[in-house]
């Protein structure tokens, strides 16, 4: 079972994103611990968004951004059923060096049934995991520094609640979500549901901002339309990393992208 460690927001001050050292990000553990199989969580992630993309023709989305990718491959094969072009932006350099490794120089096995699972439920999807990802360009960047507007679709992945522990950086982060889309955007998110400070594996430790669907819902519902906000209870098979479930979220800019 994987340590808890105790929220630092219960502290004086909150670690912020530029406090952390992304760079080391154990990636290997992390794979480990979480995307070795499907998991049931996986699959209900998958299964909601995959609903979402069905809803729109396929290559119907010129480009779509992964916000904050990480090193996790199935929110790139979800949105390779719409998207003509996928940006994979992510900050942190061992994260970057695993994308490009699947991409360039072809995907572990380990993707196979996540790959089997998304065109199971999104016939749309090319036949091939590395048919999937053949359209995905790895962006090494800060997810803050998108142009606003840039994208048709925005899709965020346990990034802004696992990216800082203070409740205003959250915020702000999704705002940057919303916004690197156009004005009528899609969005589609999923979040950690009142996730405390955590570790990876043996040692590291990483921030958590505790939130729940009423909080996702007052961030959201200013920025958006056609907003739907839902949950999924822990997933018992992962480790415990304090939190008590996914809050899983589609919904349509409505901000200007200035």
């Amino acid at each position: 079972m994987t340590e808890r460690v105790t929220p630092k927001a219960d502290k004086a001050t909150p670690t912020h994103n530029d406090e952390v050292d992304w760079d080391s990000w154990p990636v290997a553990d992390y794979l480990a611990e979480n995307y070795r199989e499907v998991h049931p969580s996986d699959a209900a992630v998958i299964g909601h968004h995959s609903a979402f993309y069905r809803r729109l023709a396929p290559g119907a989305i010129g480009r779509s951004v992964e916000f904050g990718a990480g090193p996790n491959l199935y929110p790139l094969i979800l949105a390779a059923a719409a998207s003509r072009r996928i940006d994979a932006v992510e900050a942190g350099a061992g994260n970057v060096a695993y994308l490009e490794r699947q991409i360039m120089c072809g995907p572990e096995a380990s993707w196979l049934p996540f790959h089997a699972l998304c065109r199971e439920l999104n016939p749309d999807l090319p036949a091939t995991l590395a048919g999937s990802l053949a359209h995905v360009d790895v962006v090494h960047g800060d997810v803050r520094d998108l142009p606003p507007g840039g994208y048709d679709l925005a899709s965020m992945h346990f990034v802004a609640e696992g990216a800082t522990e203070d409740r205003a950086e959250f915020a702000d982060f999704c705002r940057t979500f919303v916004r690197c889309v156009a004005p009528g955007g899609h969005l589609v998110a999923a979040f950690m549901e009142n996730m405390p400070t955590y570790r990876v594996g043996p040692a590291s430790r990483w921030p958590g901002c505790p939130v729940n669907p009423k909080i996702v819902t007052e961030v959201f519902a200013p920025l958006t339309r056609e907003l739907t906000v839902t949950r999924t209870d822990a997933d018992p098979t992962l480790p415990d990393y304090g939190d008590s479930g996914m809050v899983l979220l589609t919904a349509v800019s409505a901000v200007s992208a200035v």
